[in-house]
């Protein structure tokens, strides 16, 4: 997978899962950002969608770079929408507009954020190895998590003025 910064549609595999949004109906676009959050969250979680095709080996494994890097863009547009949320903006980016996205889909995104996270992960590993534990991209994930956290629980506007670790 090609990389070349460390914003969430940086990468080979963000740019095609913001292709796939782009190629579909907006009606649709809700159903391809909550596929990509399942593919890394994968089984025993949300609607128990996974295994070895969805970037584990069926029980928890390392989670695919591809698989990992298409969550992370797709928790990028949730958090987005999230009351103080990060704007998700990128040229690499999805270029259609996206409806309002369910609620619901914050905690998925949590969870997907959960799992790339981890280490084994091909996307976090990746990044600890180019960047440490502490870079941009790790910073990121931490502003993506914030946002959602504090709409998932109700505390929408403690995101705003919270600093940076």
């Amino acid at each position: 997978m090609g990389t070349w910064d460390t914003g969430h549609f940086d990468n080979d595999a963000a740019v095609d899962f913001s292709a796939d949004l782009d190629e579909v109906t907006v009606e649709q676009r809700t159903e391809i950002v909550r596929a990509a959050l399942l593919r890394a969250i994968g089984p025993g979680e949300g609607d128990g969608v996974g295994g070895p095709s969805d970037g584990g080996d069926g029980a928890g494994g390392p989670l695919d770079g591809e698989v990992g890097a298409a969550a992370v863009a797709a928790a990028a547009l949730v958090a987005a929408q999230c009351p103080g949320g990060p704007p998700a903006e990128s040229v690499y980016g999805p270029e259609e507009p996206l409806p309002r996205l369910p609620g619901e889909l914050r905690a998925l995104a949590l969870l997907a954020l959960d799992r790339v996270s981890v280490a084994g992960s091909e996307v976090r590993d990746r990044w600890v190895r180019a960047d440490g534990e502490d870079g941009a991209w790790h910073h990121g994930i931490a502003e993506l998590r914030r946002a959602l956290t504090a709409a998932t629980e109700g505390r929408a506007g403690a995101v705003q003025g919270v600093p940076r670790q």
